[in-house]
C-alpha cells in the first residue's frame, strides 16, 4: 500500500481500495475568515456544539486587518462562533496564513488526517499527513460530526531526481511538473513526491510542492518525512519521533502513474498568464515588462523564500516603475526576517512590506491590479482576474526571480543581477 491508503486505512479501520468510499474520522478540521462564514452558516442548522472544539482551527489571513465592511462582518461571525463554541485554537490577530501558522503551532503531524475549507490545505501532506481542501458545507459537517466521507484516490508517484543550481528552487520543480501533466492530470488522485532530490529537500520546499498539488487537481499531495521535518514537527509538538505516527508505502506499492523528473540542468520556471501549466524556461520570457513584483503567500511567504530574495535585493534599489510588495507568511517568520536584517534591506530596496497575510494573492487588497497591469509573484494561481482587473496579467516564479525582476522592471534571470 502506499502512504495515502495507508493513512486512510488506519482511520477506517480497514484496508481499503483506491475508488472505495469511506467514511472516517478528522484529526484537525480547518477554516478561515473567507470561509468560515458560510461553514458557520451551515452548521448552525444542523447543530447546536461543535462536535470537538479542541480540533477546530480557524485563522484570519484573507483580509486581515478587514479592508471592507463585508469582511469585517465576516470576521465578526466568526469570533461570536469562536466565543460561542469555546474554539481554542484560533489564530486571529495577524499570525500569519492558516497553511504556516498551523504546522507552526504544532496542529501538523505526519499520519492524520487535515481538512480545511481551502484549496491549499494539501499542503500539510508535506510533513507525511493526508491533507485535503473542501467546500463550506461539507465543513459544516465535519464541524458537527468529527468525521467526512471520501473515495479514496489513485495514487501518482512523482520520483524527482537530480540537484538544484543556485537560481532554482522548489517553486521550479512543481511548477515544471504541473506543466507537464497539466492542471487537470491529477484530478481527485494523490501526488506523491519522493526521490533523492524529494528526500534531501527542506521543510520549506517540500511545503512549497505539496501545496501546488491542487493546481494539477490532485485531491492530495504528500511525501514521506524525512528527518528535517521529523526534527521539525517533533519541536513543535514537543513530542518525541518516536510518539511520532511515520507512514511511509511499501516498497511493491501500487501506483497509477509513475513519472520521473530530472531537475539537475532545471532552469527557472514561470508560468504564464492565465494557466498554471502554462509554464516555460526563464529563457522564453525574460524581458517581459512588469508592473508589480510580489513575495508572499502560502507557497512562498517562508523565511528560505525571504533569505533568497534578501540575497538578490540587499545593495540593489527597486526600479522606480515597478513596486514590490513583500508579505511574510506568518508573524514568527516576519520576526525572524527582522533578526536577520532582510526587512531593512527589503526597506531600504524600496519594497513595501506588509503584514502577513493572502492579501493581494487572492485580488483581496494590498496589491490589487488595475487593468493592463502584468505582476510577476510567488503565489500558486494566476487566473483571469485572479489578483485585480480581469485584464491584467499574472506570472509564477520563485522568490530569486521574482527579486530580480522588481530591480531590472522586467522578467530577469536572477543571475544577470547577483553581485
Amino acid at each position: 500500500m502506499n502512504i495515502t491508503e495507508k493513512i486512510l486505512s488506519n482511520k477506517a479501520g480497514y484496508e481499503v481500495s483506491p475508488g472505495e468510499i469511506i467514511e472516517i474520522p478528522v484529526d484537525l478540521a480547518m477554516s478561515h475568515d473567507g470561509t468560515s462564514p458560510p461553514a458557520i452558516k451551515t452548521f448552525e442548522k444542523i447543530s447546536d456544539e461543535v462536535w470537538d472544539n479542541d480540533k477546530i482551527a480557524i485563522v484570519f489571513d484573507h483580509n486581515v486587518p478587514a479592508n471592507t465592511i463585508g469582511s469585517a462582518e465576516f470576521q465578526k461571525v466568526c469570533r461570536n462562533f469562536i466565543n460561542d463554541q469555546g474554539i481554542s485554537k484560533n489564530y486571529i490577530h495577524g499570525e500569519g496564513i492558516c497553511h504556516q501558522v498551523l504546522p507552526e503551532m504544532g496542529l501538523v503531524e505526519p499520519g492524520k488526517v487535515i481538512v480545511g475549507a481551502d484549496s491549499h490545505t494539501c499542503t500539510y501532506g508535506a510533513f507525511g499527513a493526508f491533507s485535503t481542501g473542501m467546500g463550506a458545507t461539507d465543513l459544516a459537517m465535519v464541524y458537527a460530526t468529527g468525521k467526512t466521507w471520501f473515495m479514496v484516490p489513485e495514487a501518482n508517484k512523482m520520483i524527482v531526481s537530480g540537484q538544484l543550481d543556485e537560481y532554482t528552487a522548489a517553486k521550479d520543480i512543481i511548477l515544471n511538473i504541473i506543466g507537464d501533466i497539466g492542471i487537470a492530470g491529477a484530478t481527485y488522485q494523490t501526488a506523491e513526491f519522493c526521490g533523492e532530490t524529494i528526500e534531501n529537500m527542506g521543510v520549506d520546499g517540500r511545503a512549497t510542492m505539496c501545496n501546488m498539488a491542487i493546481e494539477m487537481g490532485a485531491k492530495n499531495g504528500i511525501m514521506e518525512p524525512n528527518k528535517e521535518v521529523i526534527q521539525y514537527v517533533s519541536a513543535r509538538t514537543h513530542k518525541k519521533p518516536s510518539e511520532l505516527n511515520v507512514v511511509r508505502s511499501d516498497k511493491d506499492a501500487v501506483y497509477k502513474k509513475e513519472l520521473e523528473y530530472d531537475v539537475t540542468d532545471l532552469e527557472p520556471q514561470i508560468a504564464c498568464p492565465n494557466d498554471v501549466d502554462n509554464v516555460k524556461d526563464i529563457s522564453k520570457v525574460e524581458g517581459t515588462a512588469v508592473d508589480q513584483c510580489l513575495i508572499g503567500s502560502c507557497t512562498n511567504g517562508r523565511l528560505s523564500d525571504l533569505e533568497d530574495a534578501y540575497n538578490i535585493l540587499k545593495d540593489n534599489e527597486i526600479n522606480n516603475d515597478v513596486r514590490l510588495l513583500i508579505l511574510p507568511a506568518s508573524r514568527e517568520i516576519y520576526k525572524e526576517a527582522i533578526n536577520r536584517g532582510y526587512i531593512d534591506a527589503f526597506i531600504d530596496a524600496g519594497a513595501i512590506i506588509c503584514n502577513p497575510g493572502c492579501g493581494p494573492c487572492l485580488g483581496g487588497h494590498m496589491g490589487v491590479l488595475s487593468e493592463g497591469e502584468v505582476c510577476i509573484s510567488t503565489t500558486n494561481r494566476n487566473f483571469k482576474g485572479r489578483m485585480g482587473d480581469p485584464k491584467s496579467e499574472v506570472y509564477l516564479a520563485n522568490a530569486k526571480v521574482v527579486a530580480a525582476s522588481a530591480i531590472e522592471g522586467v522578467i530577469t534571470h536572477p543571475k544577470d543581477v547577483v553581485n
